[in-house]
């Protein structure tokens, strides 16, 4: 069985989806609705901007989302997927690409999230910091016993679990977990502390936007980043969905169900290739390759 795998913030460059604009007439077509939808040219600073461009969270997560999806349109029939599933902002992705989600309401819905969460960035300082090396149950044991907001935020794979916090939170935490036998702590270069409860206030403004949005029952199971388990149900979507900012993304737990369900190859439909490297430590028997 085929799934399908979308990226999410940090997977961007400089020149994504140009070859797509330039040799495929659908692909251009989506692109300049995208322009017209945001109200600017996202297709400039994606095509021919800057890295800074790409970084400022209100261009990332549409540049990524637009890369993914219309790459994912332009597989014609070859596109069969038994079932997705996006990284964080990839979900949004995934939902597009199952048919849960149109494209126009999922550019609006990315565009929407980026801009709470950019207000929500700026409202309090707060970063996220990498984990190497260090069983999962005992990150989770060290941050239980730290008094300030320091939570775990990405599992990405055995060994390598994304912590998100206040400043100080995270500073403690990286002490603390170096001391607990992490073989590496890195602070990440991010806008803020996703996946924490300092999203809360971009959580409650992107729960407008999405119970305003219709969602239809996807083709195939979406498996999503709050349960990591496989949803085609549209209400619970949307529930999980409104949930994402606030909570882990459970990768780890969505790679090994999606195997457990039938998964053997994994296409990582987006720019690069993270996804991949992910998705080969945890499940080493499975194939995984670029769309």
């Amino acid at each position: 069985m085929k799934a399908y795998v979308f990226p999410g913030q940090g997977a961007q460059f400089v020149g994504m989806g140009k070859d797509l604009y330039d040799s495929n007439a659908m692909a251009k077509e989506m692109f300049e609705k995208a322009n017209e939808i945001l109200g600017f040219r996202i297709t400039d600073l994606m095509f021919a901007g800057t890295d800074e461009d790409l970084r400022q969270t209100r261009v990332t997560q549409p540049a990524i989302f637009l890369h993914s999806v219309i790459l994912a349109k332009t597989l014609g029939e070859s596109f069969r997927p038994d079932m997705t599933a996006g990284h964080s902002l990839g979900e949004f992705s995934a939902l597009v690409a199952a048919g849960a989600l149109s494209f126009e309401d999922g550019l609006r819905l990315v565009y929407a999230r980026a801009m709470a969460m950019q207000k929500a960035c700026e409202a309090e300082p707060s970063t996220m910091a990498a984990i190497l090396g260090l069983a999962d149950d005992k990150v989770e044991e060290v941050l239980s016993g730290i008094h300030e907001v320091v939570v775990p935020a990405n599992y990405n794979s055995p060994g390598q679990l994304v912590i998100s916090g206040s400043v100080k939170g995270i500073e403690v935490a990286c002490e603390q977990l170096k001391a607990a036998g992490a073989k590496r702590a890195l602070p990440l270069k991010v806008g803020g502390a996703f996946h924490s409860p300092l999203m809360e206030p971009a959580r409650v403004e992107l729960a407008a936007a999405i119970n305003a949005t219709s969602f239809n029952t996807p083709v195939c199971p979406v498996y999503q980043n709050v349960s990591g388990k496989p949803n085609t149900d549209p209400a619970q979507i949307r529930e999980n969905l409104i949930a994402q900012l606030t909570a882990p993304v459970r990768w780890t737990q969505s790679v090994q169900n999606m195997v457990a369900g039938g998964a053997t190859h994994f296409v990582e439909v987006g720019p690069g290739t993270v996804l991949q490297g992910l998705v080969k430590k945890i499940a080493p028997d499975v194939e995984a390759v670029s769309a």
